[in-house]
């Protein structure tokens, strides 16, 4: 498992390397919220995404030999792009398995950072079947975007710079609102501000239909997501809660709360209106919460995490659209 001090031990080897996000406010937002709204810009990290915490974490801790072998990975894009990158910097080959029909930007931007990009159609192929054939052939270590104890050390370290970010614009008590696929930012998170912020509370928010966390916290237990549909929400669409994750998040999460991806698009809009950012539907889904769910909230002010900002020049002209900007 995971604990403080591995994420502490995280911040230290990430330290040269990451970038330290602000906390944003408007009067704006805070005047649809009817309370205040600090967004922590993690679409401003390096490769546009939480992400790359994670992915350096994960690689830096590996032995030396092993690392120098490669690496490899599967995502639909931010968590492809953080390895890739994080493996460029280290200097070693890396590998990633991306749906086809992943966003255009993020395959290309990941094959960009150097990795070697297969694509495989998620409907009918298993990744973590061509995943293995891959690291019994290459001798390549395989990255877990979320169920894998480093990467959520890796994460975790968000949660270090909000606990001193919240304190500094005076919120000790509040809700912190996480976009959520399969826990691994959540469940770092909710480590992190434990030992450090106790008064903030991590809350996941999904997209309506993938609200596997929604649901499993309410009955206690995993529960697969409904699905059933396209959602824009790419970045966090998840079968089911993680096997890490869920036992950290489901004694330390509230409730959780699901956003339509018209909401998303909103709040994609009034995020670039209103605080000059870009971020992607799956990385609005925390200030779609914020600014369209109130009734699900309580306190004076609510923290959210505006996870990533690589969207597709067609999604986001969809949300300025809508917005009427």
């Amino acid at each position: 498992m995971v604990d403080i001090s591995d994420i502490r031990a995280a911040a230290a080897r990430l330290a040269p390397v990451v970038r330290r996000t602000p906390l944003l406010e408007s009067p704006f937002l805070n005047e649809i919220a009817g309370r205040r709204v600090l967004v922590k810009a993690e679409c401003l990290q390096h490769t546009g995404s939480f992400k790359f915490r994670g992915a350096w974490s994960a690689i830096s801790a590996l032995d030396p030999e092993v690392r120098a072998r490669g690496v490899f990975a599967y995502s639909s894009g931010n968590h492809a792009q953080g390895v890739a990158y994080a493996a460029k910097l280290h200097g070693i080959p890396a590998v990633i398995l991306m749906p086809a029909d992943a966003p255009k930007l993020k395959l290309a931007n990941t094959a960009a950072f150097g990795a070697e990009v297969i694509t495989y159609d998620r409907y009918s192929e298993s990744r973590e079947e061509i995943g293995a054939r891959l690291a019994e052939e290459r001798g390549l270590t395989l990255v877990r975007p979320y169920d894998e104890p480093m990467v959520i050390a890796g994460q975790g370290t968000t949660g270090l710079e909000l606990a001193e970010q919240a304190a500094e614009a005076g919120v000790r008590e509040a809700d912190v609102l996480v976009c959520t696929g399969g826990g691994g930012l959540s469940s770092g998170v909710a480590l992190a501000l434990q030992a450090e912020a106790p008064g903030l509370r991590v809350r996941p928010v999904e997209p309506e239909d993938y609200d596997d966390w929604k649901v499993s916290l309410e009955v206690g237990a995993r529960t697969p997501a409904t699905g059933g549909r396209v959602s824009l929400c790419d970045a966090i669409v998840t079968p089911a809660p993680g096997e890490i994750t869920w036992p950290i998040l489901s004694r330390l999460a509230g409730p959780g709360i699901a956003v339509s991806d018209r909401e998303c698009l909103d709040a994609m809009a009034q995020a670039f209106e209103r605080l000059k950012i870009v971020i992607e539907p799956g990385g609005a889904a925390a200030l779609a919460a914020a600014l369209f769910r109130p009734e699900e909230l309580s306190g004076e002010a609510v923290l959210c995490l505006a996870t990533g900002g690589n969207v597709d020049r067609a999604v986001f002209a969809q949300a300025l659209e809508g917005s009427g900007g």
